[in-house]
C-alpha cells in the first residue's frame, strides 16, 4: 500500500500495482506528511490545520484526530511498538503522543525553526529531528533531554 500528502487536504491510497483504492478526506489544510504504522493497519497524517489523524487503512475511517499543536504540524513518526506518535511542527516542538488515547507524552522544546521531519529510532529509546534551523537534535524519549 502506498499512500500521499496533498495540497488539496487528503490523502491517496494506492495498490502497490499503481491501482486507487481510496481517498481520506477530513483536513483542513494541507496534508504534508503520511506514515504508516508498523502493522501496516493504520495511517497517521500530519497537517498544515495543526492536527494529526489517525486512519484505518482497510476502510478509510478517521479513528481520532488529536490536535497536536499550535502552528503547522510538518511531521509524524510511528515507534516500531506501535504504541507512540511523534509530531513535529512550525512551532518549534516536537511532540510524542500515546496511540490508543491520543494523550500527549511529552514535547521537546529546543529548536529555534519550524521542526520539519521527525523519526523514532528502531530501539523507540530516541527520536531525532530536523529543523529549519538546520540543526539535527537526538532526543532521549525517557526523559525528553536532548
Amino acid at each position: 500500500t502506498i499512500a500521499d500528502a496533498s495540497d488539496d487536504q487528503t490523502v491517496n491510497i494506492w495498490q502497490r500495482d499503481g491501482k486507487w483504492l481510496r481517498t481520506l478526506s477530513g483536513h483542513q489544510g494541507t496534508v504534508r506528511d503520511v506514515s504508516f504504522s508498523p502493522d501496516g493497519k493504520i495511517i497517521a497524517t500530519a497537517s498544515f490545520d495543526h492536527t494529526v489523524k489517525l486512519w484505518r487503512i482497510s476502510d478509510g475511517t478517521l479513528i481520532k484526530t488529536i490536535n497536536a499543536h499550535s502552528a503547522e504540524v510538518y511531521s509524524v513518526s510511528w515507534s516500531a511498538d506501535g504504541q507512540m506518535i511523534a509530531s513535529g511542527s512550525a512551532d518549534k516542538t516536537v511532540k510524542i503522543w500515546r496511540v490508543s488515547d491520543g494523550q500527549l507524552l511529552k514535547t521537546l522544546s529546543g529548536h529555534n525553526g519550524d521542526v520539519n521531519s521527525v523519526s523514532f529510532s528502531p530501539d523507540g529509546q530516541t527520536i531525532a529531528s530536523g529543523s529549519a534551523d538546520k540543526t539535527i537534535k537526538i532526543w532521549r524519549i525517557s526523559d525528553g533531554l536532548c
